[in-house]
């Protein structure tokens, strides 16, 4: 079948959507208590499954799940979290070389103990956190590079020390001590690295600025997800189409870059809930135009589900049904293409817990008919739906009858 006649396919993702009854909710989930009517109609009208997306010796981390939403089984070309977001940022590793990604965090190191108090130094600004990034490369010492991204989300290149320590994602751990994980780090190779950060970051005059403004200086750098480069196979071979992604998340502009997907840059996409939502419907809606397959990741959800802010979570839900989930299901049933439209999570983050679950998530397939079965896009839906062992399974599912 020609990319020409094909349908059109689009995959929305509300990152860490998912979560469990929670009694300031009255046992309700946030995407149970959030107006969802656009997410509603493509459960209704569509086919309902669950997926998933974390093997079973995997961490459940949006890296993984991600590339599961993709249509691959991430134990075959998994090689870190890191990796993913250099190749978004253009970053070649050289032989021997491992990216680690570097999170801007605020820690208290008072009573003996470490703390993890944010593991976004309080969603700092990109153009503070650039500065700051600058300033480290400036006085890094050699050992490595560092190279700015968005927010926190940042990223060191630099030799696997002999002796790295067992890394772990930072916002698995807000509120909690860190001190054994900390001092890994100082046992390490890369510990002159870790101690000289620390003082260019106390010194600066952005957290000087952010201390007199009540605001939570980025005091420390976490290293975590370290990997080499993988090799990927590229969906335009596998699955014969073309596809565009859109994301304001290095990680996933990353994942997009290795499954050989158009990476759609959006102006004022931020990854948190002051995204520019208009603004990746509109280019995902352009994006149609050219491409068979548009994946839209919006990471809002999850971000509130680490802050533990339930109804805050509720309301990035909201969000995301009624700014992408709505506009694009009219903007499908007005087109003359024949469509898919996938309505997906990649994994659980519940406000109790603040960190990523391994639960396969629900996902609903609408192709624009179907009779209208009323029911909720939501955790207990998917809970009752047929299940999908994997991504493979998935997209086999979703693009197999275009390749008869």
């Amino acid at each position: 079948m020609s990319s020409a006649s094909r349908r059109k396919t689009v995959i929305l993702v509300g990152d860490g959507m998912g979560d469990f009854p929670c009694p300031e909710l009255d046992g309700l989930t946030p995407l149970e208590k959030a107006a969802t009517p656009a997410m509603d109609r493509v459960a209704s009208r569509g086919r309902v499954f669950q997926l998933r997306t974390v093997p079973g010796e995997m961490e459940p981390g949006s890296d993984v799940a991600n590339l599961s939403l993709l249509g691959y089984r991430p134990q075959e070309f998994y090689t870190g979290r890191a990796p993913l977001e250099a190749a978004s940022m253009g970053v070649e590793l050289a032989a021997g070389e491992i990216a680690f990604r570097c999170n801007l965090v605020n820690l208290d190191f008072s009573e003996n103990t470490v703390r993890m108090v944010d593991y976004s130094a309080g969603h700092i600004s990109t153009t503070e956190a650039r500065e700051l990034i600058t300033a480290l490369e400036r006085e890094g010492g050699g050992v490595g590079h560092f190279y700015p991204g968005v927010s926190y989300r940042h990223l060191f290149v630099g030799k696997r020390p002999d002796h790295w320590p067992h890394t772990v994602p930072p916002h698995d751990y807000t509120g909690r001590d860190v001190g054994g994980y900390w001092q890994g780090y100082l046992d390490c190779g890369l510990a002159g690295l870790i101690r000289k950060a620390g003082r260019v970051l106390a010194d600066h005059p952005v957290n000087r600025r952010r201390i007199a403004a009540g605001e939570k200086p980025a005091n420390a750098i976490w290293l975590w997800g370290e990997g080499p480069m993988p090799e990927m196979a590229k969906i335009t071979d596998t699955h014969h189409i073309s596809g565009g992604l859109i994301s304001a998340v290095d990680l996933l502009k990353g994942i997009g870059i290795c499954a050989g997907l158009e990476v759609i840059e959006v102006s004022g996409a931020t990854g948190y809930i002051d995204t520019n939502y208009q603004g990746k419907v509109d280019a995902a809606i352009a994006a149609l135009d050219r491409h068979d397959l548009v994946f839209v990741h919006v990471e809002a959800p999850d971000e509130t589900g680490h802050q533990g802010k339930t109804e805050l979570k509720v309301k990035a839900i909201k969000d995301f049904d009624a700014q992408v989930v709505a506009p694009i299901v009219a903007a499908l049933e007005g087109r003359d293409d024949r469509f898919r439209l996938v309505v997906a999570m990649d994994h659980f983050t519940p406000v109790a817990t603040m960190t990523h679950d391994r639960t396969p998530v629900p996902l609903a397939i609408y192709a624009g008919e179907g009779e209208d079965r009323e029911r909720r896009f939501c955790e207990k839906t998917g809970a009752d739906a047929p299940l999908l062992a994997d991504g493979e399974e998935f997209f086999t599912l979703l693009f197999g009858d275009d390749n008869n």
